[in-house]
């Protein structure tokens, strides 16, 4: 017990870095996957799919992803289903991040102006097709400020993973701290840390909200 910071900490604080990124990575895509089906869904025409998927969007923004953890790691277990910390804050970054994005994604297709949908249903094309060669790639350009900026928000509620026992930056830290007794140093460092992520996601999502102005007055004007 007790000591100073040394290159031993900094590495093991280093390991938990790339274990946020990591984890941040696995909610992005497997988050993404579904959050595209959650965005499909809230656009389709079926009344019961859309009210459905509505209904998922405001429960899982309605309930702490703290709670969606405790669920995960304790409750699956109860039902006889064992996870491991790394599934279970996976799991649960995918489940918060796929109603977030979607909800992003279904604005970004309905931000494709109502004349380009016209324009490929009357080239009749399938809906299918309309969605692919028209009005997805529309919505890309629209979707990719807001999603770059949504992934600082990933990257900051990784520490939440350390509740179910994940060992990511906060809860290296956390660990390091129990050792050392020096929270100011320690956790400045991790702010730090947080700061080098997410900063320059921050300002990649201004410049391309920047760059997408000119470009959604061209599909408004269209």
């Amino acid at each position: 017990m007790g000591g100073s910071l040394n290159a031993n900490h900094l590495m093991f604080l280093g390991y938990g870095a790339l274990w946020t990124i990591g984890l941040s990575l696995i909610g992005l895509l497997g988050g993404g996957i579904a959050g595209f089906i959650v965005a499909l869904c809230r656009i389709s025409p079926s009344r019961v799919v859309k009210l459905l998927s509505a209904g998922y969007v405001q429960l899982i923004q309605g309930t702490p992803l703290l709670v969606i953890m405790f669920l995960t790691y304790f409750g699956l277990p109860a039902l006889g289903v064992t996870v491991s910390p790394l599934m279970a804050a996976g799991a649960s970054l995918t489940i918060f991040v796929s109603a977030y994005l979607g909800e992003i994604w279904r604005g970004c297709f309905e931000s494709v102006p109502k004349p380009q949908w016209e324009a490929a249903e009357g080239l009749a094309l399938s809906r299918s097709q309309r969605m692919m060669k028209v009005i997805l790639p529309q919505a890309i350009r629209i979707a990719t400020p807001p999603t770059v900026g949504f992934m600082v928000q990933i990257i900051k509620n990784t520490s939440l993973a350390s509740v179910v026992g994940f060992v990511e930056l906060a809860r290296s830290g956390q660990i390091i701290n129990n050792s050392l007794f020096e929270p100011f140093l320690i956790y400045t460092i991790i702010a730090v840390i947080y700061f080098a992520l997410c900063y320059p996601l921050s300002r990649f999502s201004h410049r391309l909200e920047m760059r997408g102005g000119p470009a959604r007055i061209e599909l408004e004007a269209a």
